[in-house]
């Protein structure tokens, strides 16, 4: 019998208005240098951070920030593709494997496609299995449209045999 589930992810973080000292912007494990960051308390990669909870959520197991809260200081700064691997990790400790993970990015900037293949293979390699990324814009609309920050929507699938 094989068991399979299904988990969606979601992050959004805002750009800081001044600049955080010793912080780069990160996306998928990739430094974008001279961009605005992201507001967080680890690094605030939203493409892991989305990545993630879709897998914390597939398995029955909370979201994100009840096991990596921003209250904690053991995960200030922290690099999210070692948040990922932990996850993946509790996931595989649990039985289950991970079948892909699905991610759309929403920003104005900086541009993904670029960087994607880069930023698949860190990913992939933080959860043990495939993951996809698709940059999308907002076309202007909303917070996001206006440059306020960036967004993540993402899909994971988990697989149990017994």
């Amino acid at each position: 019998m094989v068991d399979i589930r299904v988990g969606q992810g979601f992050d959004v973080h805002r750009f800081s208005d001044t600049p955080i000292e010793g912080r780069v912007l990160i996306l998928g494990g990739v430094a974008f240098p001279g961009e605005p960051v992201l507001v967080g308390h680890s690094d605030a990669d939203v493409i892991a951070h989305a990545a993630a909870d879709a897998l914390l959520g597939a398995a029955g197991l909370g979201d994100i920030g009840q096991h990596y809260p921003d209250t904690d200081p053991a995960w200030k700064g922290a690099n999210s593709l070692a948040i990922l691997k932990d996850v993946a990790a509790k996931i595989t400790a649990l039985g289950w494997r991970v079948g892909n993970i699905d991610c759309s990015v929403v920003c104005e900037s900086p541009r993904i496609a670029p960087v994607r293949d880069e930023m698949v293979s860190l990913l992939s390699a933080a959860a043990g299995a495939p993951v996809s990324v698709k940059g999308r814009r907002a076309e202007g609309l909303g917070a996001i449209g206006r440059g306020e920050g960036i967004a993540c929507f993402s899909s994971a699938i988990i697989i149990k045999e017994s």
